[in-house]
């Protein structure tokens, strides 16, 4: 069950419609704060007083201002809160759709729900919120989606530096006068041109422009 629950969430608007939403599930007792640091402490405080949050929603990104703060963003608050309070349950809420994020967020943190900032995100918090309050995780399918889509194939140091070199304006032709100068291997163009085909035709893609637009977009490079 979920009684206490702490957001962190810096724009106003959004920290509103969390708050309706937990209200709206009869979950009243509720802080919220605008700065990593605040909610650190404030997490600090309420287990001093044997008074834990069950729940700390956060989202990953935080806009800087005039107030230094020794904790800059989601990733940063969620690993010093498990430290702290190791069984708080945490959900972010984020317009990340980046898979190695997402990723990160699973099996590093083992994060217990994410819910992104888009279309339907209400709805998606409401029932995010309502599988959290039965210990389930809550995972919608676009990002189930995005993070088997990004494993359909395992990228290799080898592939990344060829699809950086592309991203970065080198044709395909003169990889490999790249790839000898930092003396990798193998660093022939039958080589680049087998891989990169082998690459586009896993992900079902067809130009080197669309593989780099994919891969920035999966935050591979």
């Amino acid at each position: 069950m979920i009684d206490k629950v702490l957001i962190a969430e810096d724009h106003e608007s959004a920290n509103i419609s969390i708050q309706k939403t937990l209200a709206d599930l009869g979950i009243v007792n509720t802080d919220y704060v605008y700065y990593c640091d605040d909610a650190l402490s404030k997490i600090r405080t309420a287990k001093q007083f044997n008074k834990p949050y069950d729940l700390l929603i956060t989202d990953l990104y935080f806009d800087a201002d005039d107030q230094v703060q020794q904790i800059v963003d989601g990733i940063g608050l969620i690993a010093a809160a498990r430290e702290l309070q190791p069984e708080i349950k945490v959900l972010v809420f984020s317009a990340e759709n980046k898979p190695l994020i997402l990723e990160r967020l699973l099996n590093e943190f083992q994060v217990d729900g994410y819910v992104r900032k888009a279309r339907n995100d209400a709805r998606e918090l409401r029932n995010a919120i309502e599988q959290l309050c039965h210990n389930r995780q809550y995972l919608p399918r676009v990002v189930s989606d995005l993070v088997k889509h990004k494993d359909s194939h395992q990228f290799s140091e080898f592939d990344i530096t060829i699809i950086s070199l592309l991203a970065n304006g080198v044709a395909q032709k003169n990889i490999p006068e790249h790839l000898e100068r930092r003396q990798i291997r193998p660093s022939g163009l039958s080589s680049v041109e087998k891989r990169l085909n082998h690459i586009k035709q896993v992900l079902e893609l067809t130009k080197n422009e669309q593989l780099v637009a994919f891969c920035k977009d999966m935050g591979i490079i």
